[in-house]
């Protein structure tokens, strides 16, 4: 039964135009960063500097390839290599530095998500199973980190770890397991006094095992709704973070790529920022009404209040 319904969300998740866009888009992005993370560490292994690093004067400011086609007399339009989305001020390709950003952007996503995410979960089954104790200072807990200014927080783990995206990883996912822990904190409560959790306290089950074989798989589908809502949200400040010129560097993070274009829009060279905001907007996008959509279709409240 439980297969039957799981297949059921997900062919009603497909027959959706909407969110079958987003799956799409969600898997264009998907493929893109594992092509990124190919190109990268191609040029680690041989030791040599990456194509889209790479400094070519001569190619300063060539716009996109539209822009070549509708206007011969562009800047940089003659004697100059075609970029399919233009070059910067270095000449570097914005659709190879593009692919690079979205790269980092999964690491990013993926990485803290695995922080925060299971540290949520696991504070929240504690608290809301065992009550008591336990559940007083898990709400403690999440009070405590709710309250801090969760930027300024960030930014002051990256500044003792240093410049990279470790400091990045752990000051996003240390600071953005509070929502989690408290839906799931809440769905435990729930769950902990219904009928087949008394059953398998009769039968002498630990409770270890009652939490993570029987309760966990029934609260299991906030993880994946989390999971949408917090990957777009982690890209989001890191992309902020980068701008600020903390994080990654030597790479072409997007909020780097951000931070380097606004200097020239003034120039008329409008191609590097147009095209990272739109990759930002359209990952954000997909992400987001991903999880509204997982939301309608995974809650147990909202399932049966369309059924009524």
């Amino acid at each position: 039964m439980e297969a039957r319904s799981e297949t059921s969300v997900l062919q009603r998740l497909w027959q959706r135009w909407d969110t079958r866009l987003c799956l799409l888009a969600v898997a264009v992005y998907t493929l893109a960063a594992l092509y990124g993370e190919a190109v990268y560490r191609y040029y680690r292994i041989a030791d040599r500097a990456p194509a889209y690093n790479s400094v070519c004067e001569e190619a300063r400011y060539v716009p996109p390839l539209f822009a070549r086609v509708f206007s011969a007399g562009a800047p940089g339009a003659a004697g100059r290599p075609l970029y399919l989305l233009g070059s910067d001020n270095l000449g570097r390709d914005v659709l190879q530095r593009l692919v690079q950003g979205t790269r980092i952007a999964f690491h990013v996503g993926i990485v803290t998500s695995l922080i925060a995410i299971p540290l949520g979960v696991v504070l929240g089954c504690a608290g809301g199973y065992f009550g008591g104790r336990a559940d007083s200072l898990v709400v403690w807990l999440c009070a405590t980190v709710a309250s801090m200014p969760g930027l300024l927080f960030i930014l002051a783990i990256a500044m003792v770890i240093g410049q990279g995206l470790a400091g990045v990883y752990l000051g996003i996912g240390l600071t953005t397991w509070v929502s989690v822990c408290r839906n799931i904190r809440g769905e435990v409560i729930k769950h902990r006094e219904r009928a087949y959790v008394q059953a398998a306290r009769v039968l002498g089950y630990s409770d270890l095992r009652i939490i993570f074989r029987h309760v966990l798989p029934n609260v299991a589908h906030i993880v994946l709704i989390a999971f949408s809502i917090r990957f777009p949200s982690s890209v989001a400040m890191e992309v902020f973070i980068s701008f600020l010129g903390i994080g990654v560097q030597g790479e072409p993070s997007w909020g780097i790529m951000i931070n380097n274009a606004r200097l020239r829009l003034w120039q008329g060279v409008w191609w590097e920022m147009t095209f990272v905001s739109l990759a930002i907007f359209g990952l954000v996008l997909a992400f987001n009404h991903l999880a509204d959509a997982l939301r309608d279709l995974l809650d147990p409240a909202l399932r049966n209040e369309a059924a009524n």
